[in-house]
């Protein structure tokens, strides 16, 4: 599986959906997390670099410490819309198994740099195809309009943010990650993306 994105939840407020897409395939799974997973997932997705480790830092960098690495995240049950999790891991001399909440895995895998693997039983289960436009300068695909343009938002980031020079967006985008404020910090990095794309 890889990790497609991270939208706002349009069923759960405050919560947020996390979408999984079949390495050779086109169903998608999508996982309810928490702001705070939420937050650590985007930090790496986006390959920002908070200014002091956060916990799933820390863990890679204890883990790292004391040579143990994670080899691959399995989910292994879906159990009442509850995904459950393990990480394979190994420090040299025998592998173990932890048990771990899916979200955590993922950031975890994230920053680890290994696999993660479902079952064909929770694909079965849990998965979704999303039909998907070929893309178009125009029009974004289907997809990409689904997680960066939630309907449920109150108002678009890049309308708070298109008075802005790009040497402007730059500086706020540092402070942002300075101050630790991570989702405006996303939101300045896609509004940058999105001129850079355009220009």
């Amino acid at each position: 599986m890889n990790v497609l994105g991270i939208s706002y939840s349009q069923t759960q407020s405050g919560a947020y959906a996390l979408v999984l897409a079949e390495e050779d395939g086109e169903r998608r799974i999508p996982i309810i997390i928490g702001g705070f997973e939420a937050q650590a997932i985007a930090i790496q997705l986006e390959g920002l670099k908070p200014p002091r480790p956060l916990t799933h830092d820390l863990f890679l960098s204890f883990a790292s410490a004391f040579g143990i690495t994670i080899l691959e995240i399995n989910i292994y049950k879906l159990e009442e819309g509850v995904f459950y999790s393990k990480l394979i891991c190994e420090d040299g001399e025998k592998q173990m198994t932890v048990d771990a909440r899916t979200s955590d895995a993922i950031a975890l895998a994230l920053r680890f740099r290994c696999s993660i693997y479902t079952t064909e039983e929770i694909l079965t289960k849990s998965g979704i195809v999303i039909d998907i436009e070929p893309e178009s300068k125009d029009k974004p695909s289907s997809a990409t309009k689904f997680f960066t343009e939630p309907s449920s938002r109150p108002k678009k980031p890049s309308e708070e943010l298109r008075d802005f020079s790009i040497a402007e967006l730059k500086e706020m985008l540092q402070e942002a990650v300075k101050n630790e404020n991570y989702e405006k910090a996303s939101d300045i990095r896609d509004e940058i993306n999105r001129r850079n794309k355009n220009s």
